[in-house]
């Protein structure tokens, strides 16, 4: 058991520890909450660990929802509770499980200021105004840990709440069964059965207090049951009491997706004690570990966007099995680990597969192989890969299958432990057995797929294009080369949806004829239209396989550079824009990931220049260091992602490529500590403050012409050198 935990440990921080306190460049109410409407990041501020399991932190929604789908909103001014999980920039809500409230009486919420609240990696605390109750909050990977401190004299009470969600009207979401028990003179445990985003969740926790309970009151929708010990139901409460002292309580809450003696396991393991401050001080301590990887030097201003940037990578995909290596498999059985292993979850691969988890390959290819063995095994449990992946489960949001290209790019990069016979068998029945959204019998008749037979049509064409390349380039790697041949000719298929009379791809029916009317300044939502998330003009550079096509299908260089100067520029709308069109210039829409490498296409067309100078815009106008920081959604760090690689000069335009198109470096100097104890080292000379046009490029002191770094390039160590 203990095995585990230290193993995991080592897998996270291989790198070794570096000297510096990188937490203090680190505000996570960055994002949390935009101040004058729309989306900023969707993130929260609470407690948690590098992937842990728990996220514990307020929830200032009584039943969160799209727009506050981590629970938290900066502009608001009422805590309801303190929950364990929650999603991380996400816009769609789930989680939100095992609430906790302290009240001296029988208070629900409370107000709050931010002149009375703090937060940073693996800490948070707040004061609650109505009663005027401390709250600080901890975490382990899988125990929270909450300290609360009372008014002298008054009533100490925890109410535990099993009804608080995310919200009920949304998803379907319903709560099947939960459980309450007072198991020791210290101890409750429970569990509850939740469906909605993500089917049939069984959460089950450990709660451990300080001291003994005074008086316990059990209810299921505000009824009381007198005397009880022990209560099942739908909307279950309990008030602990622990009279009238000045101690605080400090209460531990180990959670598991399998069981509750694997929740005592994971309490035994890694929270055995209640000094709450050695928590928050080991917290700190691993996350300086992680945040140490990169070590940037630059003005602090910019240094807190950078290092909460590279926080907010790493706050998932999330820990989910126990200790003891147990984890809940997709079909609802109990799978046992190999020794030293760790599953995870919470994959929102059609965002994070373009520059999360290539940073992850480039900073802890061990921890990236092990977020890919979580994929392989679920692809053995359940038939293919996952889509959207949240507490083991498949929630088949978005389009495409974007386990692939991240698949592709740990087998292609060489990263360790990875089973490549399974890996290729994953990706290859995966593009070929059809599942929601991917019918690849119809994809396979036409040669794109129709919009008259599935909606968003012209997206998963040019996307499932993509993921076919990175299915070939595994093929070619292997030595299967009729496999090669079908996918590379599969990757092509983007070609059919060409229009060259408009120059955008456009939808056909299953007839091969355009459908009417075609309007491409008109936005797509997640179904009925044929873009995603976009529009025509938001989809158009989506080739990130065979750019050189793309370039020839619009003209040439000078036209495909004319287009994308218009694309930049171009502001007519169309119609009503989908919410997560955000960080808008032009038709350009950082707020959302279909637009995020295509600043970096001008190096494409040789107008490197043009590159360098919406890169800079992009980081200096879409992000900052308040609450409104993002443009759009974090959605689970990739938004984040994006700015870690463009500061530091770099970007992955086609991810499993293994090579970054060069932009411009924001700090005079940034080292990248490389897990096999190398470094590379990025340097920029400037004349003044704030110049970004790249006069010449050095690697490893020798003059370098190209526009892109290869990922053995950095990964062998090394200096390259911006003269700007």
């Amino acid at each position: 058991m203990m095995r585990t935990v230290f193993v995991l440990l080592s897998l996270l921080f291989s790198v070794g520890a570096f000297a510096g306190d990188y937490a203090r460049y680190v505000d996570p109410f960055i994002g949390t909450g935009a101040v004058e409407g729309g989306l900023s990041g969707n993130n929260y501020p609470g407690a948690t660990a590098p992937f842990g399991m728990v996220q514990l932190s307020p929830d200032t929604h009584r039943a969160p929802d799209w727009y506050n789908a981590s629970g938290y909103d900066y502009n608001d001014s009422i805590i309801y509770c303190f929950s364990h999980t929650r999603l991380s920039g996400t816009g769609a809500s789930d989680f939100i499980d095992i609430a906790f409230f302290p009240t001296t009486g029988n208070a629900d919420s409370s107000r709050f200021s931010h002149l009375h609240e703090a937060a940073s990696p693996g800490y948070y605390s707040v004061q609650l105004l109505d009663e005027d109750i401390r709250a600080e909050l901890a975490a382990t990977t899988r125990v929270g840990i909450h300290r609360y401190t009372y008014p002298a004299g008054k009533q100490r009470r925890l109410v535990i709440d099993l009804d608080h969600s995310a919200n009920k009207g949304s998803w379907g979401r319903t709560i099947i069964q939960s459980q309450l028990r007072q198991t020791g003179p210290r101890t409750i445990e429970g569990f509850r059965v939740i469906t909605g985003w993500a089917k049939l969740r069984k959460v089950y926790f450990t709660a451990e207090f300080s001291e003994d309970i005074s008086d316990l009151c059990l209810s299921d929708g505000g009824i009381i049951r007198d005397g009880a010990t022990l209560i099942n139901g739908r909307s279950l409460k309990a008030a602990v009491d622990f009279g009238c002292t000045d101690r605080p309580v400090i209460v531990k809450v180990a959670l598991s997706g399998v069981s509750l003696p694997n929740t005592r396991l994971n309490m035994a393991a890694e929270a055995p004690h209640f000094d709450f401050d050695k928590y928050v001080a080991q917290g700190r301590e691993n996350w300086n570990k992680v945040l140490g990887i990169i070590e940037a030097e630059g003005p602090d201003e910019k240094l807190r966007t950078f290092y909460t940037a590279l926080y907010h990578t790493m706050l998932q995909p999330n820990t989910f099995s126990d200790v003891n290596g147990q984890y809940m498999t997709p079909a609802y059985s109990v799978g046992q680990l190999p020794a030293g292993s760790t599953q995870y979850s919470t994959f929102s691969l059609w965002d994070t597969y373009r520059a999360a988890h290539p940073l992850y390959s480039l900073l802890m290819p061990d921890l990236n192989a092990a977020f890919v063995n979580s994929m392989l095994r679920h692809y053995s449990d359940y038939g293919y890969l996952p889509v959207w992946h949240i507490w083991g489960q498949d929630n088949y949001c978005m389009i495409g299958n974007h386990a692939i290209p991240v698949i592709a790019d740990a087998v292609l990069r060489g990263l360790p432990g990875i089973d490549h016979q399974l890996a290729y068998e994953a990706v290859r029945e995966s593009s070929l057995q059809s599942h929601l959204n991917s019918p690849f019998d119809v994809w396979e008749k036409y040669g794109y797929m129709p919009e008259t037979l599935q909606s968003q049509s012209v997206s998963i064409t040019l996307e499932m294009s993509y993921d076919d390349w990175c299915v070939a380039q595994m093929a070619k790697k292997l030595g299967k080369g009729a496999d090669y041949d079908r996918f590379m000719g599969r990757s092509q298929y983007f070609r059919n949806l060409f229009d060259p009379a408009t120059g955008f791809f456009r939808a056909k029916d299953e007839h091969g004829k355009w459908t009417e009317p075609f309007d491409p300044l008109k936005f797509g939502a997640n179904g009925g239209y044929p873009f995603t998330e976009g529009n025509a003009w938001q989809y158009c550079w989506y080739v990130p396989h065979d750019i050189p096509s793309l370039i020839s299908l619009m003209g040439g260089n000078k036209a495909f550079e004319k287009k994308l100067d218009t694309f930049f520029t171009l502001t007519d709308t169309s119609g009503v824009k989908n919410d997560n069109i955000s960080g808008c210039i032009g038709q350009y829409a950082h707020g959302n990931e279909p637009s995020h490498h295509v600043a970096y296409l001008y190096n494409e067309a040789g107008a490197p220049r043009k590159t360098q100078q919406m890169v800079r815009r992009i980081m200096d106008e879409m992000y900052n260091n308040t609450s409104s920081g993002y443009a759009g959604n974090d959605d689970c760090g990739e938004m984040s992602a994006w700015y870690v690689f463009s500061a530091m000069g770099f970007y992955p335009v086609n991810p499993a490529s293994g090579l970054y198109s060069l932009g411009t470096p924001l700090f005079d100097k940034c080292t990248i500590h490389l897990p096999s104890g190398r470094d590379f080292v990025i340097t920029a000379s400037r004349k003044n403050v704030g110049d970004y046009a790249v006069r010449s490029v050095a690697l490893n002191d020798k003059r370098y012409k190209s526009t892109s770094i290869s990922y053995e390039d950095i990964a062998h160590g090394g200096k390259l050198h911006f003269d700007l």
